[in-house]
């Protein structure tokens, strides 16, 4: 049922929570994890036009390390790795990206919110790919 499990990465320690229970999943179901990172492009096409190339590469080298982080546990846990890296708006470049490669299911963290905070949150990357997903989204509520 879940062969291939995407885990959209930032490089967090909420991403690191998120992964445990994707890899508890994919070991489970002999399933590969695509960690993928998302340079946001709004982030460096916002900056100064003399910094947006310093910029660019600063997003570019932490999604490297993200994913390099990201390859090591999984492959240390002894399950199948795919790592990408891509460039855009995250919550459209993860809900494509599940699309392309026939994703199973998405793993992704969030930060537990109340009351006001719960709704001023409502436009995070993780609800907008939970309403846009064609794919099952388990959310790990991050403490």
């Amino acid at each position: 049922m879940y062969d291939d499990i995407l885990l959209p990465t930032d490089g967090s320690s909420g991403t690191l929570e998120a992964l445990e229970h994707a890899l508890t999943i994919a070991r489970d179901r002999d399933a590969t994890v695509h960690a993928l990172y998302v340079v946001e492009s709004r982030l460096y096409r916002a900056a100064d036009d003399d910094t947006k190339d310093d910029v660019r590469a600063t997003l570019e080298e932490e999604g490297d390390r993200a994913l390099e982080d990201a390859r090591i546990r999984i492959e240390d846990a002894g399950v199948g790795c795919v790592t990408e890296r891509r460039e855009g708006t995250p919550q459209k470049e993860i809900t494509e990206y599940a699309d392309e490669v026939g994703i199973d299911l998405i793993v992704m963290g969030t930060h537990s919110k109340t009351g006001p905070e719960r709704m001023a949150s409502l436009g995070s990357t993780t609800e907008r790919v939970v309403k846009n997903a064609d794919q099952p989204v388990l959310v790990v509520d991050i403490r």
